[in-house]
């Protein structure tokens, strides 16, 4: 697909890896509405990406917010393309060092957000493209999902977002098999230690040890690298049904 034809959705697109996309993408010449809970915020990432950029807030597990939403994308052109960075962490073990249990509650909230919201959006974006005129090889839009390296590497009190991430993992194959007859292609990226707003709170010392710990090359992951896969998986539509790790060769000790 050429980008500079298409219109894009962004859950998360307010910061961090979703606004490195959003941006991106608009200087490449789609247009681009950015999908948030926070509406200062995403207004205000908005006008700052500028290039005729839309917004629309709302919680991704919630169905009116996201049918309100994704009809600002198609107000001017087919929706093409769906990337879906919304998410949250939260650290907890099985069992704490006081010996309690896990928060049931966090861990379905993690659960809510990170799987059940990036596949709420996944269902209902995809409802939209099926009826897109098809392009070359009958190609009607691609959505990309986020996981994590720690769908894998589970880190020590990452199980709930891990699980989520894992989540996500599982269900890029099934999805792109069923969305295999309106041609829609399903993609996951799952990136490794990506230098966003919340890694920007470590103190510098701390950073750079998990830039040290990345094989090659030995720094912290930013935003643009994502967004850059992003568009490499949008031109090349061979790419289906596959997770990509984006991680610099890093496989996640245990804690």
């Amino acid at each position: 697909m050429e980008i500079s034809e298409l219109s894009a959705f962004i859950t998360g697109g307010a910061s961090g890896l979703g606004a490195a996309t959003a941006k991106h993408l608009s200087d490449l010449g789609a247009l681009v509405t950015i999908f948030d809970r926070d509406e200062d915020r995403v207004a205000s990432k908005a006008q700052e990406i500028g290039n005729s950029v839309n917004w629309a807030t709302g919680d991704v597990t919630v169905e009116v917010d996201v049918v309100r939403a994704l009809q600002k994308a198609v107000e001017s052109r087919p929706l093409r393309l769906v990337v879906n960075c919304a998410g949250i962490g939260h650290a907890g073990r099985v069992v704490n060092r006081d010996g309690t249990p896990h928060d049931l509650a966090a861990f379905e909230r993690i659960i809510r957000t990170n799987l059940i919201g990036t596949f709420n959006v996944l269902r209902l974006a995809s409802s939209l493209m099926a009826s897109n005129e098809p392009m070359g090889d009958n190609e009607r839009g691609v959505v990309i999902n986020t996981a994590s390296v720690a769908a894998y590497d589970g880190q020590i009190g990452q199980i709930a977002y891990s699980a989520s991430k894992g989540g996500v993992v599982g269900l890029t194959l099934p999805a792109a098999r069923d969305l295999s007859s309106v041609g829609i292609r399903v993609m996951t990226i799952a990136p490794g230690i990506i230098d966003t707003p919340l890694l920007g709170q470590l103190p510098e010392e701390a950073r750079a040890a998990l830039a040290s710990s990345v094989p090659f090359p030995k720094r912290l992951g930013i935003p643009l690298d994502y967004a850059l896969l992003v568009e490499m998986i949008v031109k090349n539509g061979y790419l289906n049904g596959e997770v990509i790790r984006l991680d610099g060769a890093l496989r996640m000790a245990p804690k």
